[in-house]
């Protein structure tokens, strides 16, 4: 008999047939949520026919006996026979463990199995015939339109590995396996959140921001009840747009079926704070915080390395997690990162603060989720108070507004006076400025500012109490600056915090003083939000600054600050309008290039390796590092529970990675590479992580200097 794998820890082989069918049985459920069952079917049928051929046969037994041949390809026997039987099918299936290739590499895969001497031909006989009787294409699908197709074949990649590897769990493990949740009920989750509110609601006191906060939510319940599509909360920053976004969600999904909700934000600061929001209401176990995954092989086939490789597959009610892990996921080319993909499809995908998406790839950004909208019953929920004019990007209707009458809710929220100065100044005139003040926030376009800053005011004023945020910080080390300076301002305490754009979306502070230097027009509104945010003042104060030897991220950034100062210098601007923001995006939208990269274009040629090269939310790459000097005791025991499961033979679950995530920071991988050399990353590949052991400053953190990444992984 042909098998599959190796023995598991009971003796027991995997057979290939047993393999094939299973797989194939539970790619065609995902896929039967959007017509493409069969397609899915037939795709997990063919992905591992390969194995049938008697070399990779002698590879299994050598592995079982601790013995080491060289790997024997197989994806490319099952790509070959899809060619001939069903040629779109042959992308998923020579990619399913390498990732999945262009098309000119295809092809010329492909025709290296067309080559083949003829002594390898009795080999292939012994395969069997699996042709397809009449292959189903989804109704949807259009002859014309290569990007319809792609997306497709996208999903049906995802459909594959997420199948594949279940099938490879339930046999290497079907204790972690059973352990799977068997469905979750969406019903239960709005009891939970309903009850929740409602005792919110009875405690609020009477005043105009909670007036606002429960307009909105009533809106947002009334709004659910339409049809999956477009739609787009518009509301200022402080009118509860958290709670909100989850009634809609919640509530439309039970309203129209749907599976499951995601929510994405740009920051991980945000979704610390977010998914704790949610937890606190729904529960722990409901809520999937995903971040950042492990840096994985993935060509590896050990059953352990697998489960590093696939650690997540959404399969959750309540996803919370970056742009960054839900976008370049959608445009990757990776098992590792694709198998969570055909998870959106027929779910409420939720992106809070859509503004802060890279402008350079809005193009294939919007038209993806587009299809997602249009193909896969998807729907997208677009939120912000300061709405982007996206449907003038690839949009095909204007979203359905979910906030009737935003602009009366800015005018009632009108909590802040704007002074505007954009006379050069430098770091000294900055740090003399904080210091006069006893509770004020300052908000810098980059981390060089922000630590050129609080040089000036250790220099200036050394006997100054000054906090800082930053990506430079882990999370649990922000989570207890927020912490602080909230208590400090709730009771009156001197506070001056600097800060870098981390701090702008999301993050609940409430400063009397806000100074921000000039950036992108929402980045400046986004600052705003932290101010006078409860309205305990007649007026807050806003600054907006210009330093002269301030840094600036390349690009868009640098352009939408350009068109700030525009905007900031015309004696009518008035930031309380929402239509400033829409005519300020338009004219930005004017000025650069919607798809740098040529994404749309690599994605008509069918260039599945060119485009997840190309499309990153972040440009130069990062990857995660464990900070062991910020609070040693509980990142050693941590390491240390994690190597007790390895070493019992187990992965460690969701909640130790979670856990471990709060004692992380993303670097830049050239950052990480000059660290290592210098002996102060250290790499514990038990565990696939990498610790940092070099100082950590208990006020700036990490000690690196780069320029800032745009958005944090």
């Amino acid at each position: 008999m042909p098998y599959a794998h190796t023995p598991n820890s009971a003796g027991q082989w995997h057979g290939l047939q047993a393999h094939l069918e299973a797989t194939a049985e539970r790619a065609r459920a995902f896929a039967d949520r959007f017509g493409a069952g069969d397609l899915a079917y037939y795709v997990g049928l063919w992905h591992d026919m390969g194995k049938f051929h008697p070399q990779f046969q002698a590879y299994l037994q050598a592995c079982a006996q601790g013995k080491r041949l060289p790997l024997h390809p197989h994806a490319r026997y099952g790509a070959a026979y899809a060619k001939r039987h069903c040629a779109p099918l042959a992308f998923p299936i020579m990619g399913h463990h390498a990732g999945m290739p262009d098309k000119s590499d295809l092809q010329a895969r492909l025709q290296q199995v067309a080559d083949m001497n003829q002594a390898e031909q009795p080999a292939l006989t012994a395969m069997p015939a699996l042709a397809p009787t009449q292959v189903q294409f989804p109704h949807w699908l259009k002859q014309n339109d290569p990007l319809q197709a792609e997306m497709l074949i996208r999903m049906l990649f995802s459909c594959l590995v997420d199948a594949d590897f279940l099938d490879t769990e339930a046999h290497f493990d079907p204790q972690r396996a059973a352990q799977r949740p068997q469905g979750f009920n969406l019903h239960a989750l709005w009891q939970r959140f309903e009850q929740n509110q409602n005792t919110l609601l009875a405690s609020a006191p009477q005043t105009p921001v909670n007036a606002v906060r429960r307009a909105v939510y009533e809106d947002a319940l009334r709004a659910a009840s339409g049809k999956p599509g477009l739609y787009a909360l518009t509301a200022p920053t402080g009118a509860g747009k958290t709670r909100a976004l989850l009634a809609f969600a919640l509530q439309h999904a039970l309203t129209n079926n749907l599976e499951r909700v995601i929510v994405a934000l740009p920051y991980t600061s945000i979704i610390d704070q977010t998914a704790d929001v949610y937890r606190t209401i729904l529960g722990n176990a409901v809520v999937l915080e995903h971040h950042s995954a492990l840096e994985v092989d993935d060509l590896s086939e050990t059953a352990l390395e697998r489960h590093r490789l696939l650690s997540e597959n959404w399969d959750a009610p309540l996803i919370v997690t970056t742009f960054v892990q839900l976008f370049e996921s959608l445009f990757s080319n990776l098992p590792s990162r694709c198998r969570k993909v055909h998870r959106l499809a027929r779910s409420v995908i939720v992106l809070d603060e859509v503004q802060t998406l890279p402008v350079e790839l809005l193009a294939p950004t919007v038209h993806a989720l587009q299809q997602l909208i249009d193909d896969y019953g998807a729907t997208v929920l677009l939120s912000t108070a300061t709405q982007p004019a996206l449907q003038r990007v690839a949009f095909t209707k204007s979203p359905m507004q979910v906030v009737a009458n935003p602009a009366q809710h800015f005018q009632t929220l009108r909590r802040v006076n704007y002074h505007v100065d954009l006379t050069p100044r430098d770091y000294d005139w900055l740090a003399d400025e904080i210091a006069a003040r006893e509770q004020v926030m300052v908000v810098l376009n980059t981390r060089k500012d922000a630590l050129a800053t609080i040089d000036a005011l250790r220099q200036r004023h050394p006997n100054l109490s000054v906090f800082h945020l930053s990506t430079l910080l882990c999370p649990a080390h922000r989570r207890a600056v927020l912490a602080e300076v909230k208590r400090r301002l709730e009771h009156g305490e001197p506070c001056r915090l600097v800060a870098t754009q981390v701090v702008e979306a999301g993050v609940d502070l409430d400063f009397p003083v806000v100074m921000r230097a000039v950036g992108p027009l929402d980045r400046i509104v986004q600052a705003a939000g932290r101010c006078n945010r409860e309205g305990r003042l007649a007026r807050g104060e806003v600054i907006v600054f210009e330093l002269a030897q301030g840094s600036s991220p390349r690009g868009a950034y640098r352009t939408g600050t350009d068109e700030a100062r525009i905007t900031l210098q015309q004696p009518n601007a008035d930031l309380h309008d929402p239509g400033a923001y829409h005519d300020y995006f338009q004219r930005l939208y004017a000025n650069v290039s919607l798809d740098r990269e040529g994404i749309q274009r690599a994605r008509q040629g069918f260039q599945f390796e060119t485009v997840a090269q190309k499309y990153r939310l972040i440009r130069d790459d990062t990857c995660p590092v464990v900070i062991v000097n910020y609070d040693p005791s509980a990142v050693n025991a941590l390491l240390q529970q994690g190597r007790a499961i390895v070493q019992a033979g187990s992965v460690p679950p969701q909640r130790w990675r979670q856990q471990l995530h709060a004692h992380t920071v993303s670097l830049y991988r050239r950052e990480v590479n000059a660290l290592r050399q210098q002996g102060l990353i250290q790499d514990a590949p038990d565990l696939g992580v990498a610790l940092y052991t070099g100082t950590y400053d208990p006020l700036t953190g990490v000690a690196v200097q780069a320029d800032p990444a745009d958005l944090v992984v």
